[in-house]
Parts: C-alpha cells; structure tokens; sequence
C-alpha cells in the first residue's frame, strides 16, 4: 500500500480522522507506555486536580496526528522526521477528537512536507503543533 508521492502533494492539501476516547484507549496507552500517572488512571485522584476528572495522556492524541499522517496523508511510506506540539486543553473520556493535517510547505529538493497539525474537541484546539514528514518520489520514467 503507497500513500501519496511528494509530487502528489499541494499547499492547503489536508485530511482528518474522528476517535472518541475510551476507557480502554486511555487504560491501554497506560499498559504500552509505562505512563501510569493517576490523573489519567484514578478518579479519586483526578478529582483533586484541576481538571476534577480523569484526563487522557496528550500524546493519546498526539498519536491521532499519527495516524494522519501515516495513514492518509501522506500516507503509507511518509516518514516522521519531527512535530512539535502544545496541548491546549484536556481530553476527558467519551471526548470525540478530530485529528487534522494540512500541507503548509513542500521542500522539493529534499523530498520533505511541512504540515500543520491539530486535535480538536468541540471545535476547540486541545492540541496543535507542526510536523515535517519525508515523502517518497515518484519513480523516474
């Protein structure tokens, strides 16, 4: 499976994908991480922070950023060089978040893509930031 080349690719070009955050997700990133911090995994806990509820881990949605890249857009065959991130708000569970890339800059001459990225719950920013992809080429004829 080949996603897109760079010669595919266009400034404003973008993509999305839709998870709603479960306990499970939530418990799983936590088991595959080693991030056992109680605001994500005890209530009890949680409810004594700021946020007075149970969190998911931001790279969680990080991750969705991921599977944007990796899977649609470009697609298979990019590969992560960098991405920056701040997290803006919480994720609670049961939160739709809506993961989006959008093509900011192509570096032809090394076969790279500049992307917008952001997480949105509710229409608001829970987490943005900026990736560089490396993009296959099209074979030369």
């Amino acid at each position: 499976m080949q996603g897109k080349f760079l010669e595919d690719l266009s400034i404003g070009q973008s993509a999305e994908l839709v998870r709603t955050v479960g306990e499970a997700d939530i418990v799983a990133f936590a088991e595959v991480t080693g991030d056992t911090n109680p605001v994500h995994l005890d209530a009890d806990y949680a409810a004594t922070t700021s946020f007075g509820q149970r969190i998911a881990h931001g790279m969680l949605s990080a991750g969705y950023i991921s599977a944007v890249l990796g899977t649609q857009l470009p697609g298979p065959g990019a590969v992560y060089l960098s991405q920056s991130l701040k997290f803006k708000r919480p994720v609670k569970i049961g939160d739709a978040v809506t993961a989006i890339v959008t093509v900011t800059e192509i570096n032809a001459a090394k076969a790279q893509a500049t992307l917008s990225t952001v997480c949105k719950v509710n229409g608001k920013a829970v987490v943005d930031g900026e990736a560089v992809v490396m993009v296959p080429r099209k074979a030369v004829a």
